[in-house]
């Protein structure tokens, strides 16, 4: 039976189920993400918000983190069911160092990481960014994707300065490159600075890794794949929902989950995801958001073996990732009847 049958036949069950005073409670499933809520999770709270998740018979609690928050224990102790994390560098590691866990969705295509420029001085393409005399570069990020743009594009430890998470240097500095989340701190820094930075996305110079992945226990896979599919289309869903449709239901509950953000950045992030890209680009523009490819998984194995932070055939990448949950076209219609361009 297909998912999109599944789906459909899954939903006629609890709906005559409910019809005959028989109706089931639905699958309580506790999803972990890696940060405070914001609108880079807004699919997955609006799915909550719009009951999405629950026409998919499941009863969601999502599980913000923070900087004193580490969600990922978490996942193969069995403290949470689902986990959203980073990039593929995680799954790597998982499977390197025997974790349970397997990947089953991508939300995002693009990673959001970029380095980011003031304008007027100098940095036309993205090669150009290797001449800045100062990068403010965070630490996690010099043990991963630095080592990449050292090996593909020529960038030196030289540049390197500690980016503490504080946008002061960077824009007392015309001349130095940062990091950033490409849908958070270029909104930052166009208030704190008064003026729009370049950004340049790294995933749109070759740095290939899905992003915003979801994860869960081989064992839940194994023994509960109809419980992976209904999480996995219900967050495709709650994403084409909250990327084209009315996003104002998730909003309300990422205020209710982070306080400290408001609207405006809110609708800032949104703008940034849909215009880069983010979320819905290459694959997922006929298979759906979410999806992911081997071949991709590999190609950017392939990169970080170049970069020194693997050897060639460390990682198993058979192991990385299961495709059975996604590449199935969810959402594609439903975009198109929101409005959403091809």
């Amino acid at each position: 039976m297909t998912s999109t049958n599944w789906t459909a036949a899954a939903l006629a069950a609890l709906a005559m189920a409910g019809n005959s005073g028989l109706a089931q409670a639905d699958d309580k499933v506790v999803f972990a993400t890696n940060w405070k809520a914001q609108a880079a999770h807004g699919g997955f709270y609006q799915a909550v918000a719009d009951g999405t998740y629950k026409k998919y018979g499941l009863e969601v609690e999502i599980r913000p983190g923070g900087p004193q928050v580490n969600n990922r224990p978490l996942l193969p102790a069995g403290k949470i069911d689902f986990l959203m994390t980073g990039n593929l560098l995680h799954s790597f590691d998982n499977v390197k160092n025997g974790v349970p866990v397997v990947t089953v969705a991508s939300l995002f295509q693009k990673d959001p990481q970029a380095l980011m420029a003031h304008p007027g001085q100098g940095y036309v393409k993205f090669e150009d960014l290797k001449k800045a005399p100062v990068a403010w570069i965070a630490k996690d990020a010099q043990f991963s994707w630095w080592a990449w743009l050292k090996a593909d594009y020529g960038f030196s430890d030289e540049q390197l300065r500690p980016y503490n998470y504080n946008l002061g240097p960077f824009l007392a500095d015309k001349k130095s490159v940062q990091q950033g989340y490409a849908v958070e701190e270029p909104i930052s820094i166009q208030k704190q600075g008064g003026f729009k930075p370049m950004t340049f996305l790294l995933a749109d110079h070759g740095y290939s890794t899905y992003s915003t992945t979801i994860e869960t226990r081989l064992d839940t896979v194994q023994k509960n794949p109809a419980l992976v599919q209904r999480f996995v289309e219900a967050s495709i869903i709650g994403w084409v929902n909250y990327l084209y449709g009315d996003h104002s239901k998730g909003d309300a509950l990422i205020k209710r989950d982070n306080p400290e953000m408001d609207q405006a950045t809110i609708d800032q992030s949104l703008a940034l995801m849909k215009d880069l890209g983010v979320v819905d680009s290459g694959d997922s523009l006929t298979q759906g958001i979410g999806a992911m490819k081997p071949e991709r998984v590999k190609d950017f194995y392939d990169k970080m073996v170049r970069a020194g932070l693997y050897k060639a055939g460390e990682v198993d990448l058979g192991k990385v990732a299961t495709y059975q949950f996604v590449n199935k076209g969810v959402g594609v219609a439903l975009k198109k009847q929101l409005g959403g361009q091809p």
